[in-house]
């Protein structure tokens, strides 16, 4: 039974992914979406017929500036993130974010800047990946030294909706990283899954498939990882796959290896080729673009229960992004730049 007065009130700027942000809040007992914002009328008439009773604006500081509204989901543009976050955080706004989280460096310090001004706020990130069963279980097992010590890490987001940068908003606005807007999902999964912290990346590109189109940016991106650890690794965010959009993800460890890609997903505990593996079959990916709210709802109520990603590791899981920019532009290895607000 919810309860008849929800304590916070949620305000909503982008109905693209943001339209699944509304289900969320809703199925908090102590929270409701009470108005909501895209600059495209059309889509704001859309998504308000299939969620009445939700007011409605085309400008996103009708939410920023509410005073009725405890907090914000900002799942713009990724040009827009960074001004919308800093302009919520100063009218003390809880903030729930699509990534990226930003675009650069500068805007990277400001916002974490802001958050060490603002530390009784919550802001949390959609790194939707942790929701998935297998890989929430590949982190228990990993945590009690099942596959044992991990040395190499391999992991690709396969985009495979091309259209997107080729004739969307991605090709239009004056700058789009594929692995801000992707592969970040899959240097995540790597942190939050081994516990390793990575501490430089060299990448390298490439624009073959796009380079006719309107999309001016590399639309695939590749970095090599040197982890705390020791072990090495290396993330990419390939935009143009011709295979359907999703995740790969290979860690090799000394005791057992984990595979998961779009033929399946499976432990191996042998070198022997007459060994079985362990296939796994729980549903993938397992969750929708709303699940992680709720547990971001919880700890702005009860700060002993924390957020499935934390403000930290939304930091941490963006300044390595930052970083595989940053060695793009100089061609150089790059050591990662962490902001540690915690």
């Amino acid at each position: 039974m919810k309860n008849n007065q929800r304590q916070l009130k949620a305000g909503i700027i982008g109905l693209g992914v943001g339209e699944k942000h509304i289900g969320g809040y809703n199925s908090h007992n102590s929270c409701e979406v009470t108005k909501i914002c895209d600059f495209d009328q059309l889509k704001l008439e859309e998504v308000s017929k299939r969620h009445p009773g939700i007011k409605t604006t085309t400008i996103p500081e009708e939410i920023i500036y509410d005073k009725d509204i405890d907090v914000i989901s900002i799942a713009s543009f990724d040009n827009y993130h960074s001004n919308q976050i800093i302009a919520s955080l100063d009218q003390n706004k809880h903030i729930f974010v699509e990534k990226p989280l930003c675009l650069t460096r500068k805007e990277f310090n400001a916002i974490a800047d802001k958050l060490l001004a603002k530390k009784d706020l919550c802001l949390s990130s959609n790194l939707i990946l942790r929701k998935t069963p297998r890989f929430i279980e590949l982190r228990n097992r990993i945590q009690r030294n099942k596959l044992g010590n991990h040395y190499l890490l391999e992991a690709s987001y396969d985009y495979g909706r091309i259209h997107k940068i080729v004739n969307g908003w991605r090709g239009k606005i004056p700058f789009y990283s594929v692995m801000h807007g992707g592969g970040i999902h899959l240097i995540d999964l790597m942190l939050w899954i081994t516990g390793d912290k990575i501490l430089s990346v060299t990448s390298t590109s490439t624009k073959i498939v796009t380079k006719s189109t309107q999309f001016r940016h590399p639309d695939c991106v590749e970095a090599l990882l040197k982890f705390e650890s020791g072990a090495i690794g290396h993330v990419t965010s390939n935009y143009p796959s011709v295979i359907p959009h999703g995740h790969r993800l290979s860690i090799y460890a000394d005791k057992g290896s984990f595979h998961h890609g779009p033929l399946g997903c499976a432990y191996f505990w042998s070198r022997d080729p007459n060994s079985k593996p362990e296939h796994i079959n729980d549903s993938y990916p397992g969750s929708t673009k709303g699940d992680m709210i709720p547990s971001f709802l919880n700890y702005i109520l009860d700060r002993n229960k924390y957020p499935e990603s934390s403000v930290q590791e939304v930091l941490d899981s963006m300044a390595v992004s930052l970083s595989i920019e940053e060695s793009l532009l100089t061609g150089k290895e790059v050591q990662v730049k962490y902001r540690i607000i915690d």
